[in-house]
């Protein structure tokens, strides 16, 4: 498998989008992530003792976070004793990212590239990474062959992104609702005016993984837990402990 040639339209949207919106991430947000002593998972900080979705031995490991944003992703696993690599196509997040890593004096490579084209040879890495970056961000038509292309034959790939029901019922100008918005046959990525997300079905996800050479491993529907102590302008707690607004992806390349 080799890297599309051109970048795509959507790929320079959410290039500028990240860019004007990385200032939200400065500062409290992002040093709350990397200060975090155990790492959880999606908006509802489900903890990775009850997801368990990594390896349970992470040193030595080859990991790249693909659309690694302010890279707190990639700071848990190294504290963990891996090496990991953050791509992200924001050079705004990424400054974000090193600030943090000297704050918190601890460093790995960051890349400035875009996931759908990784500047990265093949069979180099033990796990590939995104939670709700390249997952969201990404044409997945784009970027799961070139993750399957980097990762070693077993490797595995883990990602977190929007359930496609939460992509049916959100409200273009508030919460989701109980309601279905759009169709899911046929429907275009998530289009907005200034960005596009991604969340096919899934069961043209599950044949994506396939012809890459992906097994897939586990499906994790995220339930947030209630009472919570938080809602999100996208989505409530109240909705998410009803239908998953977010869902996680196991899958290893076949060796």
């Amino acid at each position: 498998m080799t890297a599309p040639e051109s970048t795509s339209a959507h790929v320079e949207l959410n290039r500028r989008y990240w860019e004007e919106q990385a200032s939200a991430w400065h500062g409290p947000l992002a040093r709350g992530h990397w200060s975090r002593p155990v790492p959880t998972w999606g908006l509802w900080s489900i903890p990775e003792s009850e997801l368990r979705i990594l390896p349970e031995e992470l040193a030595e490991l080859d990991i790249v976070e693909l659309g690694c944003g302010t890279a707190y992703v990639s700071a848990r696993l190294a504290r963990a004793g891996a090496r990991p690599v953050g791509v992200d196509i924001s050079q705004a997040q990424l400054a974000t990212a090193r600030a943090m890593q000297r704050e918190f004096e601890l460093h790995f490579p960051l890349l400035l590239a875009d996931a759908e084209r990784l500047p990265l040879r093949d069979s180099t890495f033990d796990l590939a990474i995104s939670e709700f970056g390249a997952s969201l961000w990404c044409d997945p038509h784009r970027w799961l062959p070139e993750a399957a292309r980097v990762l070693r034959p077993g490797g595995r790939l883990v990602f977190g992104r929007r359930s496609p029901l939460f992509a049916l019922c959100a409200r273009p100008d508030g919460q989701a609702g109980p309601e279905l918005l759009r169709p899911q046959f046929g429907a275009p990525p998530q289009p907005a005016d200034d960005h596009v997300e991604f969340a096919i079905g899934h069961g043209e996800l599950l044949r994506l993984l396939r012809r890459c050479g992906f097994v897939v491993d586990d499906l994790i529907e995220i339930r947030a837990p209630w009472p919570a102590d938080r809602d999100y302008p996208e989505v409530s707690a109240e909705w998410a402990h009803q239908w998953p607004s977010e869902e996680i992806w196991l899958a290893h390349l076949a060796g």
